[in-house]
């Protein structure tokens, strides 16, 4: 039935889901506007980090079931997963997908399935649905004539981990909501070409609610540990012993509090429900503010500590003051910035007006928004061995491993507990 499969997307989730299909020997064309990541990927290499899967590209790209191109081109079925960020005032945007959704209805043929893979707001499927039928009059969809329409619309949310996406992608359970039972059954049968997780149906409105509810109970945990953090500081507490010891307790298991909460998901999805809901989310709104509060307060007790580096520098300016910012990814070992409370911390210290190394050892070249004249992306032994403050944003293996020479820096701010044990 599905020959030929099109992928909208070719970023953290779009290039391991394509690249997993061509894997098994169905032809894949990959679609993205970005022309260095379709140039990069024709190359048979990958333009993210992310383990195992420059070696499935290649192999993919090489034996000729995967190919990239920046326009859509008639396919069996059309996977979108593009960018579902939020406007001022934590308003969903879907502009991605209604982009998405222009761009592959000249090619839709009847019999096409589409499905949208894209974290959302409850309705966004049905939003996509309406997009492809106005342009496209001469096909039904799901909403005009069910389970007969000419084309099928479903909804199926990735659920990842950064750094074991392709394992993951393969292995675990994926909710599968169709707007028509027909559309569901489609999708489940595409999706078996390599899922070995259990495909569990649904409807598209709950499947949509259902990825957003998995990530704000995450933020909401993830926010007791953050708010515990500074609790704990208050009152002259190691939040990390505490954490320890609490979770001896058979029925606990408090998370480890780090820098605030980033990424694609956690830090933007918990906002579409508090959105749609204002009333009734108030513990996942509470949530969310606290996570985003707590980048402020780490910048707080980087102040506190420039201050005694100032303290020791007797006649010294803000500009004379070294800080060293490891870590700018959202989680460790990646190299994904996206919504990262480690960008933000780094963007309030260049704002001081101290010199400002980062050390981000995932990464070349830093983002637009952290390039100053007082700010530099450095190897860990250079800036460790100039900075006369040290802030530990993320915990990467790499950093851990290097945890007790941390010691040798005058002072220092771990965000993410590296040396509660070092």
């Amino acid at each position: 039935m599905f020959n030929t499969i099109s992928m909208i997307g070719l970023g953290y989730i779009g290039l391991p889901t394509a690249t997993l299909f061509a894997s098994r020997k169905k032809k894949v064309i990959g679609v993205d506007i970005n022309q260095h990541a379709v140039d990069t990927i024709n190359q048979g290499k990958i333009h993210i980090v992310e383990p195992e899967l420059d070696i499935l590209v290649h192999a993919a790209v090489t034996e000729g079931y995967l190919r990239a191109t920046t326009k859509p081109e008639p396919a069996d079925a059309f996977l979108i997963a593009v960018p579902t960020p939020f406007t001022d005032g934590h308003k969903p945007d879907l502009r991605y997908i209604e982009s998405a959704a222009k761009a592959i209805a000249p090619v839709l043929e009847q019999g096409n399935l589409v499905i949208l893979e894209s974290t959302s707001p409850v309705g966004a499927t049905e939003k996509l649905a309406k997009w492809l039928a106005e342009a496209r009059t001469d096909l039904t969809f799901p909403q005009q004539a069910g389970e007969s329409a000419d084309i099928q619309v479903a909804y199926c949310p990735e659920r990842v981990l950064p750094g074991h996406v392709v394992r993951e992608l393969v292995a675990n359970d994926r909710v599968i909501g169709g707007m028509t039972q027909t559309a569901t059954t489609m999708a489940t049968g595409l999706y078996r070409t390599f899922v070995e997780g259990s495909l569990v149906p649904t409807n598209c409105r709950t499947a949509e609610m259902c990825k957003l509810t998995e990530n704000s109970f995450r933020d909401v945990n993830i926010a007791f540990a953050n708010e515990l953090s500074m609790i704990c500081d208050k009152l002259d507490i190691n939040v990390w012993e505490l954490i320890s010891l609490a979770n001896r307790h058979p029925r606990v298991n408090i998370l480890l509090p780090g820098a605030g909460v980033g990424g694609h998901c956690i830090a933007v999805d918990p906002w579409f429900i508090v959105d749609t809901t204002p009333e009734e989310a108030r513990i996942i709104r509470m949530a969310r503010e606290v996570n985003d509060h707590k980048p402020v307060w780490v910048l707080d007790k980087i102040k506190a500590a420039i201050l005694d580096a100032l303290t020791a520098k007797p006649g010294g300016v803000m500009a004379d003051v070294k800080v060293a910012c490891f870590g700018l990814a959202f989680k460790p070992d990646i190299d994904d910035l996206r919504e990262s409370p480690a960008v933000e911390i780094a963007e309030m210290v260049i704002r001081l007006g101290c010199q400002v190394l980062i050390v981000e050892p995932n990464i070349e070249t830093l983002p637009e928004k952290l390039t100053a004249t007082n700010v530099s992306l450095e190897p860990f032994d250079v800036a460790l061995a100039n900075a006369d403050v040290c802030c530990l944003l993320v915990k990467h293996r790499s950093f851990i491993e290097a945890a007790p020479t941390f010691r040798n820096c005058g002072k220092f701010v771990d965000a993410v507990g590296l040396l509660a044990t070092a």
